[in-house]
C-alpha cells in the first residue's frame, strides 16, 4: 500500500533532478564569446540619429559598409533624426547590450545635451558604453564676403563699435555652432545676434546669401566654399591648426581663449556593455575606419582619424562634458 506512494516520490524526484540538470546546464552554459562578434547571420543596426545623407550619416555608411565587407556581417543604417539626436539616442539606450545595436553619433548628445536640457529620456553615463572615437573634427569662423572685416580682429573691433548689428548663425539652437558664437561673443565682450536654422545647409545658404555675416562652419564646407571664393576665413575653433588649413591660425592663437573644443563623431553601445565585447567592436570597427579609401575621405573633409578605443573615449567624454557644462552654465542657456 505504501509502494505507490514511494513510487510516485521516486519518479518526481527523478523529473526534479532532470528539470535542476536541465536548469545547471544552462546556468552554465558559456555566454557568447567577444572574440566570435559578430556572429553569422545576425545583422549588427547602427542608429544615426541624423537625417540620411548629413556628414555624419555619410560616413557611418562608409564604415558599414567596410564593416560588411569585412567580416560578413550585415551593417544595417538607422536613420532615427530629431530632438537633438536624443530620439535616435533613447533608441539605443533601451537596447541589449550585445553588440548587434549600436549608436553613430556626435560630440552633442553626450557631452552637451546632458547640460542644455532640464531632462533628458536616458542617462548620459549609465545608459551608454564609449566603444570608439571614430573622427576629431574642428569648426572655422567664416565670413561672408561682403562682410565689412576680413579677420578676426576687424570682425572683432567691427562688433563693438557697431553692437547688435551683426547677425550669426547656427544650424539649431544649441548646437556646436551656437554654443561656439556665444564663447566668441563672451571672450570678446561683443553683441553679435543669433540666428538659428534648421539644419547646416540652411545655415550656410544664409551666409552666402548675406542673411547673416558670420557662421562657424564645418570645415569641409567651410574650405569648399574659400576655395570657390564664397567666403572669408577667419579661423578654425580648435587646439591646433588644421591640416588642410596650416596657415591659418586658430582663434585661440588669434587671442580669443576657449574656443578650442574638438568635435568629434563616435560609436558607443547600451550601457553595462561587457568591456571586452566593448574592445571587440572597437577593434572590428577600427580595422574599417583604417582603411586607406575611409581615411582619406576623412582627411579631405579636414577631419583627423582618431581610432580612440572604449576606456580613452570614455575619458574623452567625460572631459568634454565637464568643459561644455562650464561654457552652458557661464551662458546661462537652457531649452525645454
Amino acid at each position: 500500500m505504501n509502494r505507490k506512494p514511494i513510487f510516485h516520490l521516486a519518479g518526481w524526484s527523478a523529473a526534479a533532478a532532470l528539470s535542476m540538470l536541465a536548469c545547471t546546464a544552462a546556468v552554465a552554459a558559456p555566454s557568447p564569446q567577444p572574440d566570435a562578434w559578430p556572429a553569422s547571420g545576425k545583422p549588427i543596426r547602427m542608429v544615426v540619429p541624423f537625417p540620411a545623407g548629413s556628414g555624419s550619416d555619410s560616413l557611418a555608411r562608409m564604415l558599414a559598409a567596410k564593416v560588411s565587407q569585412q567580416t560578413g556581417a550585415s551593417v544595417i543604417i538607422d536613420n532615427k533624426p530629431g530632438a537633438g539626436t536624443m530620439i535616435g539616442a533613447q533608441d539605443v539606450a533601451r537596447a541589449k547590450p550585445d553588440g548587434y545595436t549600436l549608436l553613430y553619433t556626435i560630440v552633442v548628445t553626450h557631452t552637451q545635451n546632458p547640460h542644455l536640457y532640464k531632462k533628458l529620456p536616458y542617462d548620459p553615463v549609465k545608459d551608454f558604453t564609449p566603444v570608439l572615437q571614430a573622427v576629431r573634427s574642428a569648426t572655422v569662423l567664416v565670413a561672408n564676403n561682403n562682410a565689412p572685416f576680413s579677420t578676426t580682429a576687424e570682425l572683432i573691433a567691427y562688433a563693438k563699435a557697431n553692437p547688435g548689428k551683426l547677425n550669426y548663425a547656427s544650424y539649431s539652437a544649441g548646437s556646436t555652432s551656437h554654443l561656439n558664437g556665444e564663447i566668441l561673443k563672451m571672450k570678446t565682450g561683443t553683441d553679435i545676434v543669433h540666428v538659428p536654422y534648421k539644419g547646416t545647409a540652411d545655415a550656410s545658404r544664409a551666409l552666402l546669401a548675406g542673411d547673416v555675416q558670420v557662421y562657424f562652419d564645418g570645415t569641409a564646407t567651410a574650405v569648399e566654399n574659400a576655395r570657390a571664393g564664397k567666403v572669408k576665413l577667419l579661423g578654425p575653433a580648435t587646439d591646433r591648426r588644421l591640416s588642410v588649413l596650416p596657415e591659418l591660425p586658430t582663434l585661440e592663437e588669434q587671442g580669443i581663449e576657449g574656443l578650442n573644443i574638438v568635435g568629434w563623431q563616435g560609436i558607443f553601445g547600451p550601457g553595462d556593455m561587457p568591456p571586452a565585447l566593448a574592445e571587440r567592436v572597437a577593434q572590428v570597427f577600427r580595422a574599417a575606419l583604417e582603411t586607406p579609401e575611409i581615411t582619406q575621405t576623412i582627411l579631405s573633409q579636414g577631419n583627423e582619424v582618431s581610432g580612440a578605443g572604449p576606456k580613452e573615449f570614455s575619458a574623452i567624454v567625460q572631459r568634454d562634458s565637464a568643459r561644455w557644462g562650464d561654457v552652458i552654465r557661464r551662458i546661462g542657456l537652457v531649452l525645454e
